[in-house]
């Protein structure tokens, strides 16, 4: 049987702190290797322009931040079927990712979802640099990506 087809997506705002920690876990993903099956993206802001990148892809898995009232850098996976299943997102992003999901969703192109998100304590604007407890939680978001992945 034939490897999923497996895209690993960061999404957030770099320019506001731990708002943008999906995209710096991936930049950390990028720096190691991944198997042929899997692909990394820099989802950005979210938006439309993403949905090509579902064509062919079997499982997302999706890395954002979110403000759930956990201790910030806490570490927790869903897997989520519809856009209200979606934690509160933090920013501009927000609309465009649960539009995102949900226009997926209707076009039949929504893959299987994992959601890994990481909690933050607060926004933070115009900061380029993750907090103390944002920044340590990555190693445990690209483990448990590769336990995802590995258990796929």
């Amino acid at each position: 049987m034939a490897a999923p087809q497996i895209l690993v997506m960061g999404v957030g705002n770099v320019l506001m702190g731990d708002e943008g920690v999906g995209v710096h876990a991936v930049r950390l993903l990028e720096r190691e290797p991944w198997p042929a099956h899997v692909s990394l993206l820099d989802g950005g802001t979210g938006g439309f322009h993403l949905l090509s990148h579902f064509s062919g892809c079997d499982v997302l898995v999706m890395i954002d931040a979110t403000l759930d009232g956990k201790p910030a850098g806490t570490v927790s996976v869903i897997e989520p079927t519809y856009a209200s299943d979606f934690p509160r997102s933090l920013s501009a992003h927000d609309i465009g990712l649960k539009d995102l999901v949900e226009s997926a969703a209707l076009l039949k192109m929504l893959p299987r979802v994992l959601l890994v998100t990481i909690s933050v304590a607060e926004l933070q604007n115009m900061e380029l640099t993750l907090s103390p407890a944002v920044a340590a939680s990555l190693p445990r978001v690209r483990d448990i990506v590769r336990e995802r992945i590995a258990a796929l």
